[in-house]
C-alpha cells in the first residue's frame, strides 16, 4: 500500500517502511507525527484519488532525524562597479519513517 501525501507545499510518495525527508516540521527526534494531507491511496492496480483529500485516511510516521542540508552558495556580481556579495544558505529538514497508512 501506497499513499500520496501533502506537506511542506510539497507532494512524496510514500509506503509503509520507507524513509522520507521532508520540510523542516515543528517536531523532535523520536516524535510520532501524522499525516492528514492525503490526496490519494493505493493498493495493487486499485486507486483511491481524494477532491481534494481523501477522507479518513491519514498517515502516521515518526521522526528519525532533524538536520541541516548541504550548503548553497549564493552569488551575487555586478561588473564594473566593485560589487560582489556572497551568502550561503543551509535548507532544515526533517527525515521521517512512515510507520502505518489507514484509509
Amino acid at each position: 500500500m501506497y499513499a500520496i501525501i501533502k506537506t511542506g507545499g510539497k507532494q512524496y510518495k510514500v509506503a509503509e517502511g520507507s524513509e522520507v525527508i521532508v520540510e523542516k516540521l515543528d517536531a523532535a527526534e523520536g516524535d510520532k507525527v501524522t499525516f492528514e494531507e492525503v490526496l490519494a491511496l493505493g493498493e495493487g492496480s486499485e486507486l483511491k484519488i481524494g477532491r481534494p483529500f481523501v477522507k479518513g485516511a491519514k498517515v502516521t510516521a515518526s521522526v528519525v532525524k532533524v538536520g541541516k542540508g548541504p550548503k548553497i552558495r549564493i552569488l551575487k556580481y555586478r561588473h564594473k562597479t566593485n560589487y560582489r556579495r556572497r551568502q550561503g544558505h543551509r535548507q532544515p529538514f526533517t527525515k521521517v519513517k512512515i510507520e502505518k497508512i489507514e484509509g
